[in-house]
């Protein structure tokens, strides 16, 4: 472990070289995210403000934070899960002295006491996905969301969730932006991106065909609809589970089989869960599981999988192959569980592409900047949570298509008229 004292903690300082290359390749996928640095670097609007951050420690996160800093913040960061750390992209940043803690492999002690690493600079902004940190601001640093944060914005399901009832009951002490209710963030970083990574994590732990496997997804979300459509269009027989009826439906009429987890875990080669809810597969479920089956999570926490169910049952546990665990049961079965029923998308694979997360991270950027716009004019939200602006999401989709070589039509002014003229008949 390399740690200079309230600067950084990283694993291994010496893999430097190899993140930065990793960042430079994310850069060039990244057009959105790299056009508001050309344009805001210039002016530095960030300058006297300080961004404590937790999001996971990729390649893509790093062109964020690098945005940030370029821009005048000055930025200390933590990683939003113990296993999606990338270490030689932790390295890359803290040699270009960015306050950094974060590592692969954090217990859950280490995990907080990180985010507690973060906090000290006494932060102006706060940057979440799950939002651990802004949790850890208000039970242990009360004074700082009353005197200090300005504000903050969340970049995942769960977290905008849990942020909502807090609101909702007034205990929510400072305004966030959820940009994950973004329409360029959700349905597409959390359809495509979830989609593909996951699938990627999964095929990276095990090897296995997909094509003619029973593969469940439980939870019809945009996350689990993502993965849903992509594992259908590797060959795979697709089964969802859910408790919502519309979703249910929808799934339905897109071609999935749809059934309880209690009937699905007697023929799922394959599970994944996505829902942001805890004890989705549980003692009943992995009792009936047949030889053989893997089971793995892509939602937030790595409490939808009851992995203490699954101890209970079985005998032996080890690992096959990395983020592969046999789990063998008493009565002689192998349940294979992937990335210890964490992300699996992050912890064994990569992640989201960064072409997707240009948009997400496009609208982290812009929401921390509407706050610190609103604060120069001596202005603040209201503390509850607050949906990115309709006009900042086409912006970033047109800047994306602009990048893509697309154009697109626009409407005439006979034709926005004619949009809310209601005296026109047929």
């Amino acid at each position: 472990m390399n740690e200079v004292k309230g600067l950084y903690k990283v694993r291994d300082m010496s893999l430097a070289e190899e993140g930065r290359q990793r960042i430079a390749w994310a850069e060039s996928r990244m057009p959105v995210l790299m056009a508001l640095k050309e344009k805001h670097s210039k002016t530095k609007p960030f300058k006297g403000y300080k961004i404590a951050g937790c999001l996971h420690v990729t390649k893509e996160t790093a062109v964020l934070v690098k945005t940030f800093a370029a821009c005048g913040a000055d930025v200390s960061w933590s990683g939003c899960n113990p296993l999606s750390t990338n270490d030689s992209v932790a390295a890359a940043l803290a040699a270009e002295k960015i306050s950094i803690f974060a590592w692969h492999g954090m217990s859950v002690k280490e995990f907080y006491w990180a985010i507690d690493e973060t906090i000290k600079m006494k932060p102006n902004l706060t940057l979440d996905d799950g939002a651990d940190l802004i949790f850890t601001v208000h039970n242990k640093y009360p004074e700082l969301a009353e005197t200090s944060i300005l504000g903050g914005t969340e970049e995942t399901t769960t977290g905008v969730h849990r942020l909502r009832a807090m609101a909702d009951d007034g205990a929510l002490r400072y305004p966030v932006i959820a940009v994950n209710d973004a329409e360029t963030k959700w349905d597409f970083d959390n359809v495509y991106g979830t989609g593909q990574s996951t699938l990627d994590g999964i095929i990276r732990a095990t090897s296995v065909l997909l094509a003619g496997k029973n593969v469940v997804v439980a939870g019809y979300g945009h996350c689990g609809k993502g993965v849903a459509l992509r594992a259908k269009g590797m060959g795979a027989n697709v089964i969802v589970t859910e408790v919502k009826p519309t979703a249910a439906l929808k799934a339905t009429l897109e071609g999935m089989r749809v059934m309880a987890m209690d009937e699905a875990a007697k023929i799922g080669d394959v599970f994944v869960t996505a829902t942001g809810v805890k004890d989705i597969v549980v003692k009943r479920h992995f009792e009936k599981m047949k030889d053989g089956a893997i089971v793995c999570n892509t939602g937030h926490y790595d409490c939808e999988l009851n992995l203490n169910d699954l101890k209970k049952m079985t005998k032996k546990i080890h690992e096959i192959r990395a983020n592969n665990e046999e789990y063998l049961t008493k009565d002689g079965r192998r349940i294979y569980v992937l990335a210890q029923g964490r992300l699996v998308n992050l912890a064994a694979a990569e992640g989201h592409p960064s072409e997707v997360m240009d948009m997400s991270f496009a609208n982290q950027f812009m929401s921390q900047l509407r706050i610190v716009e609103l604060h120069k004019k001596g202005k603040r939200l209201e503390n509850k949570v607050h949906d990115i602006p309709a006009e900042q999401d086409q912006e970033i989709a047109l800047v994306k298509l602009r990048t893509m070589g697309i154009k697109i039509d626009k409407l005439t002014p006979e034709q926005v008229k004619y949009q809310t003229d209601y005296s026109s008949g047929t």
